[in-house]
């Protein structure tokens, strides 16, 4: 008897959970590879990943409560940082926006600048660890992955999200002209960790 067929009706195998995971995993392939790209092609695309994302998030069920499994981090600080500087390369000089949905903006007297690349390499963190706890097979893991997950996108990237989102939307729709950005689509000879 296979794991799934143990355990039907639990929250890890709804329909929402499995499209939930599977939309996790397409935005990370799409941020893992998004130096191969053009600017245009990634202001167009990346707009539609994350309202999908926020919708597939927002209809997840409620997991059970933790069971306290050890989860693990599958992004290091140095990947971390690999991933923002990718995403900073595309996003060029449209990556600085004002945000005002932080919490030191109540205190300051000029405008929060955030960055769209941090935003997002911020989700991608989140989602990239819950998949990998989720591959484990292990329907603790796997709860407790989507969980943590979920318990995140409340409290700390579902903001993020929506921020970039709205950074995003104003570049897609403004008079941009990708055609005349020096973008260049060069393979670069910095250590890569998702092609060894």
């Amino acid at each position: 008897m296979t794991e799934r067929e143990e355990y039907p009706q639990h929250p890890v195998y709804d329909k929402n959970s499995i499209e939930f995971v599977t939309v996790a995993a397409q935005f990370c392939s799409f941020v893992e590879n998004c130096q191969q790209m053009e600017r245009g092609t990634f202001f167009d695309k990346m707009p539609k990943l994350l309202s999908l994302l926020y919708l597939k998030t927002s209809v997840l069920p409620s997991m059970d409560d933790t069971s306290f499994s050890e989860l693990t981090t599958y992004v290091t600080e140095e990947e971390y940082e690999y991933i923002q500087t990718k995403l900073k390369s595309v996003i060029g000089q449209y990556d600085e926006y004002l945000d005002v949905f932080v919490e030191d903006m109540q205190y300051s007297d000029t405008p929060i600048l955030s960055n769209i690349s941090e935003d997002i390499a911020d989700i991608y963190q989140d989602l990239k660890d819950m998949i990998g706890n989720f591959q484990s097979a292990d329907i603790d893991i796997m709860n407790d992955s989507l969980k943590d997950c979920l318990d995140n996108f409340k409290s700390f990237w579902g903001q993020k999200l929506l921020n970039a989102l709205r950074a995003l939307h104003n570049v897609r729709y403004s008079n941009a002209d990708f055609e005349d950005d020096e973008f260049l689509n060069e393979e670069n000879n910095e250590h890569n960790f998702f092609t060894e």
